[in-house]
């Protein structure tokens, strides 16, 4: 059976006492989509202009690979590490805690801009640093990963996604909030869950029913 939401829709609590932090704690879903658009149109304009059609479109792909892994290594090693310092927790509640305590709250979905600015530039540098004039449509293809995924995230948690990929999708993530937080840590894919085996048991136990029907 699919897992279903358990909370109610507006379900939150404030975060600061002051109100200038508790008003910038909260982030409009659309706001990666607003911030980040011209940054993958100016860069994807920079490769096509420096590359061939095939290089573009080659690290444009490895781009949007490289961030599928960052996802996930994100999500399982930085925002599932269990601190054990009170200090580290509650930085922890700041970051990832509060969505799993309260995941129907809507707009502490994304990253503040604050932060994601800064990572988005110290990325684009490495890879400058890495790949040189590929950068571009790199970074093109890792940003539009990027916001895909908080995209993804959102529409798992407040869009129907009743049939096809988009419920698969959504199915998979509301099990990681409620059946097994340690699994499933891919959102916009299960790509990486796949590689290092934390797909969620239901998944399992359907590969291991698959593995023993013998073919007439």
């Amino acid at each position: 059976m699919p897992a279903k939401f358990v909370s109610n829709k507006d379900e939150t609590i404030p975060l600061f006492k002051n109100p200038v932090l508790e008003y910038f704690s909260h982030i409009h879903p659309i706001t990666p989509v607003v911030t980040f658009a011209p940054a993958i149109a100016y860069t994807f304009y920079l490769g096509f202009v420096a590359l061939s059609w095939i290089s573009l479109m080659l690290f444009f792909v490895l781009g949007l690979l490289v961030w599928t892994f960052t996802e996930y290594a994100i999500h399982r090693w930085a925002f599932h590490y269990h601190p054990k310092s009170e200090f580290g927790k509650q930085i922890h509640f700041l970051i990832h805690g509060i969505h799993h305590d309260y995941p129907r709250d809507s707009t502490r979905l994304v990253m503040p801009v604050p932060v994601s600015i800064p990572l988005a530039v110290m990325f684009y540098f490495v890879f400058h640093f890495i790949f040189d004039i590929y950068t571009n449509a790199l970074f093109c293809g890792f940003i539009f990963g990027y916001v895909a995924y908080d995209s993804i995230h959102y529409a798992t948690h407040h869009f129907p996604m009743r049939s096809g990929v988009a419920k698969w999708l959504k199915d998979y993530h509301i099990r990681h909030h409620f059946e097994d937080d340690e699994a499933a840590y891919g959102v916009s894919n299960p790509l990486w869950d796949f590689v290092f085996n934390t797909v969620p048991a239901y998944i399992r136990e359907k590969k291991q029913k698959s593995a023993i029907i013998e073919p007439r």
